[in-house]
């Protein structure tokens, strides 16, 4: 393995709408930006996979809407698990933010005054929720890469940062100055020495077996940030987007966005009543959690349909609405022969978002000097749930933050090396290049299904423990992996470097949520069924050999 060298100001990781906007901030400030991509740049992250839309409180549908309406919803969507300074930004700098995309380019519907349209979105007290049909994070990320090229920033493709540099590995205060990074092309090493490092590397989909979620997303943003010491928060938390695709095998999982009840999408038993009037006064726009467990009770109860899921209907609105503002699903299900102007979908429940994350404040700084991280990679924005709609807001509003206070972090550092670390990495990912018994791709699997069956939608001790018990023997077994030696797109390495990762992340997970001896937001505990404002009001806190609280 040779190593290449790879200088800028700041190395950004990731280029989904997040590592983009904090690109451009960093160009604003002045700043070389280095956008590093697991997957091909712009197309690898979660934005233009998001369909629904970007909440702002415009009050242009709505006139009653306001920045303070919008705080409310999403503190209670989150169940009061949120922090609340980084609420209050999200909210307040949204608007602009918006304005910022479409000076970029993008376009939104607007009402027959030329206005931006809003539609209603699960958890909304008002509409806010700023779209382009259904496409509208495509739209949002199309807006983005056209700056990003404009403004010629540096990209690079199909590399996996594997590990971050300090420049005292052996000290937890030390800050960080790099990353190293794996050529996926051919096994080359890259050593991205950079004043400062914004992580913008999404969530953890690819966890579970279904996810609405890219290839990519492993949690390896997570692991990154924890193996530098940085603090994590709410990593129990993790939203399943209640529609998702049920079939075929291949399309499990896929989004069914939820723009499709906010138009008027009925949920369905297979006995045909519209069963969400049983759980929740809001219908179909309560918010996800409620509607995930919703739609899980009718599956588990044997209410479900014949292939595991309940049914989607919008046969019921006008077809020219359906053809405007839900293309998308129109074409989707025509791909496997469902024509929803007439016919049902059927839907289930699929893992999209992780509430929790590295721990930030309002600048995106993380607890590690010089480490920024900005969109799903953090926590401590949506609480215990995520409003529909928030995700593309944060996106914007904590990018453009995290890319402004790491150009100013160069301003205050100089450009530093660590080569034994790189050596280091080096010749630790060599070494797993050898003969073993574990398949690294069978493991992925494994994973996978145990976190589905025993740490998904409802959860209790028993499953909780007995995950955490198979998880701590894969720890055991990652130095037995089967690892081949090819030079140029070694799928075995890179399943190898991701099992490493989710094991130590996914035991992260299990054992906040062994701790959290309540049900809040997306966490479920059936043998702790009931909110416990008095004890848990209070986020976990995860960090270098220690467990701590953050009161909210």
């Amino acid at each position: 393995m040779e190593i290449k060298t790879i200088t800028t100001d700041v190395l950004i990781i990731g280029s989904g709408g997040a590592g983009c906007r904090a690109a451009i901030e960093v160009s604003n400030q002045g700043k070389e930006a280095l956008i590093v991509s697991k997957g091909l740049t712009f197309r690898s992250g979660c934005t233009g996979m998001a369909e629904g839309g970007y909440n702002a409180a415009l009050g242009l549908v709505d006139p009653e809407d306001s920045v303070e309406a919008h705080i409310k919803d999403t503190l209670k969507g989150g169940s009061y698990l949120n922090d609340p300074k980084l609420v209050d930004i999200l909210i307040n700098e949204s608007p602009d933010r918006l304005h910022d995309l479409e000076e970029y380019g993008a376009l939104f519907d607007r009402q027959e005054s030329g206005e931006l349209n809003q539609r209603p979105f699960g958890g909304q007290t008002y509409r806010r929720t700023c779209f382009q049909g259904d496409r509208t994070g495509h739209e949002i990320m199309t807006a983005l890469k056209e700056e990003i090229i404009k403004r010629n920033i540096k990209t690079v493709d199909e590399v996996m940062v594997t590990a971050l540099v300090k420049d005292d590995s052996n000290n937890i205060l030390s800050k960080v100055i790099g990353a190293v990074g794996l050529d996926l092309k051919n096994n080359d090493i890259i050593y991205f020495q950079a004043k400062a490092v914004v992580l913008a590397t999404g969530g953890s989909g690819q966890l579970f077996p279904v996810t609405s979620n890219t290839t990519q997303k492993n949690g390896d943003g997570f692991a990154l940030a924890w193996k530098v010491g940085a603090d994590l928060i709410d990593m129990e938390e993790i939203q399943f987007h209640p529609t998702g695709m049920v079939y075929p095998d291949s399309r499990k999982g896929v989004l069914v966005t939820e723009a499709v009840r906010a138009e008027g999408g009925r949920l369905i038993n297979s006995e045909g009543e519209r069963f969400m009037a049983r759980y929740d006064d809001r219908m179909e726009l309560a918010t996800r959690d409620v509607v995930a467990r919703s739609i899980y009770n009718e599956i588990m109860e044997g209410r479900g349909t014949e292939h595991g899921g309940v049914y989607l209907d919008v046969s019921h609105l006008d077809p020219d609405l359906i053809d405007e503002k839900l293309e998308t699903m129109v074409l989707q299900f025509e791909d496997i022969g469902v024509d929803i102007k007439t016919e049902p979908m059927e839907v289930a429940p699929t893992a999209h978002h992780h509430m929790g994350g590295v721990r930030i404040n309002e600048d995106g700084q993380s607890t590690v000097e010089n480490l920024f991280a900005c969109g799903e990679v953090c926590g401590g924005v949506h609480g215990a749930n995520r409003l529909g709609g928030n995700a593309l807001a944060d996106t914007q509003v904590f990018g453009k933050r995290a890319g402004f206070a790491a150009a100013l972090a160069c301003d205050l550092t100089t450009m530093q090396y660590n080569f034994t670390a790189v050596e280091e990495e080096k010749d630790r990912i060599e070494s797993l290049m050898k003969e073993g018994s574990i398949d690294p791709i069978a493991m992925k699997k494994e994973i996978q299904q145990l976190m589905w069956e025993k740490v998904s939608i409802v959860r209790n001790e028993q499953n909780l423990k007995s995950a955490l018990e198979r998880l701590l023997e894969m720890k055991e077994e990652l130095n037995d992996l089967n690892v081949d030696e090819r030079t140029q797109f070694n799928e075995s390495l890179l399943t190898a470097l991701e099992v490493i990762n989710m094991v130590e992340i996914c035991i992260l997970i299990v054992k906040s949520a062994i701790l959290r001896r309540e049900s809040r937001g997306a966490h479920f505990r059936e043998d702790f069924p009931e909110t416990n404002d008095e004890l848990w009001k209070k986020s976990i806190v995860m960090g270098p050999n220690k467990i701590r609280f953050a009161k909210r």
